[in-house]
Order: C-alpha cells, then structure tokens, then sequence
C-alpha cells in the first residue's frame, strides 16, 4: 500500500472521513464518519469515502465509474448512484445513463466531472441544483442532482417504482453497499412493478407511463395496486409537459414487444390521454380483406414489424410461428441487411433514428382512417385519401408532441407512401426503371422504411402472407426496390445531372423559371429510365418537350 492510498479494509462496508491520509471518523453513514470526524478537528475538511466491500457479489458497472472513482473518493460530502444503474447492475446489465445524487452543489460537481473527462457539462435546472454531463461518442450522460429532501431516505422514497428507489455510494463495486428501504431488490426477483407509496403517480403523472415501459422493456407485471394507481393517473396526463410524455412514448416504442405495450396504454387508459387520435381508431371498422378494426390492425402491422426487422437483424429471435414468414422475408432482405441497419441508425434533428422513424411510421400509418371512412351501398368500407389525411393529420400530432420538423417530415413522407409498394405490386408486371424513379421521388429517403412497412401491412392484413400471387409480388417489388437504391442509385434512384440548368437556358435560349426545373425533372427521369446517357442527348430531349 503506497503512502497515499491507506490501508482501510478494516473498514470494510463503512464510511470513513480521511484528513489527508488519516482516518478520522469512522461510521454506518456518512454522517456518523463526518461527526466523529468533527469532534476532533471541527473545522477542517474530509474527504468521505465509503469503503468497498469485498464480500458482496461484484455488479456490472459502468467502466465511467471506474475512471472517476479518484475524483469521487476526495469529495467532501457523500456521492451515490441511484435509479436506473443501480437496478440495471442488479439485472446484470450495464447502464450507459448514470444518475448521481448529492447533499448539495451537483452542478459543481457535474463541471468537476466533465473536465475530468474532457467533455461538456450543463446546467439543467440551477433551482433545483441538477447538471448534466454528456458523451455524445458514447451515447452517455451523466446527471447529478441533489437530494429530493432532507436526506437520501428522502430522496429515495419520493422516486416512482420500489425498483429505482436503490442506491449505491458512487465508488462501491459490490451489493454490499446496496441501500435498498423499499424491497426493490425483492421486486426484482419477484419480475413486478411496484409504485413506493399511493401519491407516487399522481405526484408526477408521466410515472405512469414509464411503469408501463419498463414492464415491457424488463418483461415484468405490474401489481394490481400499481395497474390500479396507473389507471387513476391517466387525466393528469394532460398536466405533463409535452416534451416528457414523448420521451416515454419513444422509449416505449423501442421496447422488443411494441404491440403489446400500445395494447397496453390503451386498456390502461393512458393512450386515449396521449394520442386520442390512435385511440379513435378503435371503433373503426374495416371491410375484407382486412380481419380486424383498424386500431387492432395497427398492433398486428407493430407486431408483424418485428418479425421484418428480425429478418434485417440476425442477432433477434421469433416465435416459430411466424418462421416460414420470416425465411421469406429475410431472403430478399439479408443481401441488405447492413446497409438497412446503417439507415436505422442513421440520426434526424431531436436525436430520433431511422428505425424509430419506421416505428411511428407504422404507429401512425392508418391515422387518416377514421376522417376518411365512408360506407357503400353494398356495405363495403372504402378509406380513400386515407394517406393524405393520415399524413397531415401525424404532422399535427408529432408537432404537438414536440418532435423536430425533420423527424415529423420522414414521418409524414411514411405514411403518406405506405400503400404505393401495393400499389406497385397490384399493377402487376416487372418494375421499370423509371417506376423505381418515381418511387424514390417520391419517398426519397424514406422509401426503404415504406417499403418494409408494406410488408408488414401486407401480413398483418392477411394475418400472414395471404394469396399467394399478391404476397409473391409484395416481395419481388420490395426486393426490386432495395436492389435499385443501395445498388444502382446513381443509375435509377438519383443520377448525377447530365446537364445543369445553365447550360439548359444557353442551348434554348430560355430565360429563368419554373419552365426550366420541368425540363431538368424531365430529364433526370429519362435518364433513370435508360433513355439518356449524353449532355446531347439531354439537350436534344429537352427541346423536344420544350416545344
């Protein structure tokens, strides 16, 4: 042991309070260590350090812990990891988001932290004394706040659910140190969510929707008294800033199941709260061949999405049940699969990735149906304009839920494309160039997510592959389409200009305006087709749709 670093595993399971090297207080708490500490030298300053011990199980911890453990062990006050790391440690998970709290001065703290790493922090709430360190890199940020309370009982027992009520002085490595007043750990085991007391959701509502969430993302239950309170907390939604209630919506969409945690909201009274829109669709009927009303029809398209995105992803599993669907599919998307994950994870303005986007997408694709139904004579439901309505319609809603003006664009641009893959495939016959063209015209960069959503659509409207033919077209068109944009872009999807609009003006003497943007539009989509190839050409093209 070097003279700096003190022998304490005496102490084991303790607090001490050190003056320099020297152990001058010694307790169960912080507190205990600092009092005593205090009785012989009143007015110096001690480090507090809680000393590991060696006889709990080691926890998965987050390898950040390690890199600032010397940092940590020189505060003043104590330091503990709390909420989400701490229950994920106990589940032999890592967490990435670690939140810290302490008596006083986390926003010092959090700047401490950042220049010991090199990186930003921020002031959150300077109120309520909460800083923000992040690592973009990583995907990782650190939060530090104080106490919510007198004390970190205080604290612990004014948290949601038993499960994120644990701590963990921020140095220790092992479950010995865990601070556990209210069975979290014994929830764990027992697979349940738990709210702490009866006021735990109704003091902040949005809790209801995060108890539902990490049910579905841990595959846990919720007890019957926190199903209970969930339910009474549903109306206060409506007190909740937007910005939260989205953030627990896009988290739940990430969950491996998302069709049962929307089925979820919805009997528990929380979706008709947070998009009265989707829940509207309940009641809408729909003609053959569709099996299902149209809400029940958008869980069987996020139910059937997962079995798509399992044929892209080889690491997930399906039930056998959707196998033979599965090897179909992953026969005409596994050439891609790589470039398909790249799009997902891919990131638009306000941090949302291309496979959230074909989420919300498929959330959101028959929105418009409930504006557009209309009853024919014979008794057949028609929706016509439904992906029109739809669209603007989940403009209005993600713009409500504070999305950023690019995620609601791709958004929008899915639901307002999702039928033209069927539509493709309906018109029978080989897919020309020039009609893969106009597809990713169209869709541009949201084409590949329409075109996997069809098949999704597809299933979930035959509740597997239906006719045969129609199911066989679906497939060749969509495999045509992600053919053509990840391996002849520059020649069908987006071929670089043969001529620009310059030379366009100088050759037929056309003065600037709309008519010249027509004739370059016409001449890319020629030169998609194969028509073109030559600036003469081109040229030659353009003065004969100028006459």
């Amino acid at each position: 042991m070097s003279s700096d670093q003190p022998d304490l595993s005496a102490y084991a399971g303790r607090w001490v309070a050190l003056y320099g090297t020297q152990v001058t207080g010694v307790g169960e708490t912080p507190d205990a260590a600092l009092h005593m500490a205090r009785h012989s030298r009143p007015k110096e300053r001690f480090a507090l350090r809680f000393v590991d011990d060696p006889s709990g199980e080691l926890l998965p911890l987050s390898p950040l812990l390690e890199q600032l453990r010397p940092l940590l062990q020189t505060q003043s006050q104590p330091v503990y990891l709390v909420g989400g790391a701490v229950r994920d440690a106990l589940l032999g998970r890592i967490s990435h988001d670690l939140d810290f709290v302490v008596p006083a001065n986390a926003i010092k703290l959090a700047f401490q932290v950042a220049d010991a790493l090199g990186v930003p922090a921020y002031v959150l709430d300077r109120e309520r004394d909460t800083g923000r360190v992040m690592l973009p890199d990583a995907h990782t940020s650190l939060d530090f706040a104080c106490f919510r309370g007198a004390d970190l009982a205080a604290d612990l027992r004014d948290r949601d659910l038993a499960i994120n009520a644990m701590a963990l002085p921020a140095t220790a490595t092992t479950t010995a140190g865990l601070i556990d007043p209210h069975g979290g750990q014994a929830d764990l085991a027992a697979g349940q969510i738990r709210l702490i007391h009866e006021r735990s959701l109704l003091d902040d509502p949005v809790r209801s929707l995060r108890a539902v969430r990490l049910a579905h993302s841990l595959g846990f239950a919720l007890t019957p008294e926190t199903e209970t309170a969930v339910r009474a907390a549903a109306p206060h939604l409506n007190q909740i800033s937007a910005e939260r209630i989205r953030d627990e919506l896009l988290k739940l969409l990430e969950t491996a199941v998302p069709h049962h945690a929307v089925a979820d909201l919805a009997n528990l009274g929380l979706l008709a709260e947070i998009l009265p829109d989707v829940m509207a669709l309940a009641t809408v009927e729909q003609s053959a061949p569709h099996h299902e009303p149209v809400f029940a029809h958008t869980l069987s398209v996020l139910r059937w999405l997962t079995v798509v995105e399992a044929a892209i992803e080889p690491q997930r599993t399906q039930k056998n049940s959707a196998s033979s669907v599965l090897s179909a599919v992953k026969k005409i998307l596994e050439p891609y699969a790589a470039q398909i994950q790249a799009l997902w994870q891919e990131e638009v303005d306000g941090g949302v990735n291309g496979r959230m986007l074909l989420r919300l997408g498929a959330l959101f694709h028959d929105v418009g149906k409930a504006q557009t139904q209309t009853i024919e004579e014979d008794g057949r439901i028609r929706f016509l304009g439904h992906e029109k309505a739809g669209a603007d319609l989940t403009g209005q809603v993600l713009r409500r839920l504070s999305l950023s003006n690019e995620a609601i664009a791709r958004v929008k641009k899915i639901v307002a494309g999702h039928m033209r893959p069927l539509h493709l495939a309906n018109s029978g016959g080989k897919l020309s160039r020039r009609a893969v063209y106009r597809y990713f015209r169209e869709t541009a960069v949201s084409g590949i997510n329409i075109a996997l959503l069809s098949l999704a659509d597809h299933l979930a409207t035959y509740e597997g592959t239906g006719p045969d033919a129609q199911w066989q077209a679906l497939l060749q068109v969509v495999s045509d389409l992600c053919h053509h944009y990840f391996e002849r872009h520059e020649e069908t999807v987006a071929p670089p200009p043969l001529v620009d609009g310059r030379m366009l003006m100088d050759a037929l003497t056309l003065q600037p305006g709309p008519e010249v943007g027509r004739l370059l539009r016409l001449i890319q989509e020629a030169q998609a087709a194969g028509e073109l190839e030559t600036a003469v050409a081109a040229i030659e093209f353009a003065r004969i749709c100028h006459k």
